[in-house]
């Protein structure tokens, strides 16, 4: 059974940094689409950033430049390393994967690959807050 695990969330300063960590089992996460998403309270899921299969990545424009998502093929997870970080970061962080290939058919690279319900198999999320 596919299956994704969040580890890396805590409580983090204004201006600090922190790398997220996807441990994907029962699948070979290289092979798809992996996506971060976080929720605020009261708000909707919203994407962050995703990596393709083909190591292609995508940023919502509210962490652009501030993030970068990688892959290690040989512990099979994704991370998710986030600077500058502000109090609006705070929210619980998702990884989820695409098994279905539907970022990939939804067209061409692009934030729409951000979309919640292309993915299919979700983690618990891990709580990030950023307060001094």
């Amino acid at each position: 059974q596919p299956q994704v695990v969040e580890s890396g969330g805590g409580l983090v300063q204004p201006g600090g940094s922190l790398r997220l960590s996807c441990a994907a089992s029962g699948f070979n996460q290289d092979y798809y689409t992996i996506g971060w998403f976080r929720q605020a309270p009261g708000t909707e899921r919203e994407g962050v950033a995703c990596l393709t299969g083909t190591g292609r990545s995508i940023y919502a424009d509210t962490v652009n430049g501030r993030a970068t998502i990688s892959r290690d093929n040989a512990k099979n997870t994704v991370y998710l390393e986030m600077e500058s970080l502000k109090p609006e970061d705070t929210a619980v962080y998702f990884c989820a994967a695409d098994l279905a290939g539907r970022t990939l058919a939804s067209g061409p690279p692009s934030p729409k690959m951000l979309r919640p319900i292309y993915y299919e198999y979700w983690g618990q999320g891990t709580q990030v807050t950023v307060s001094s």
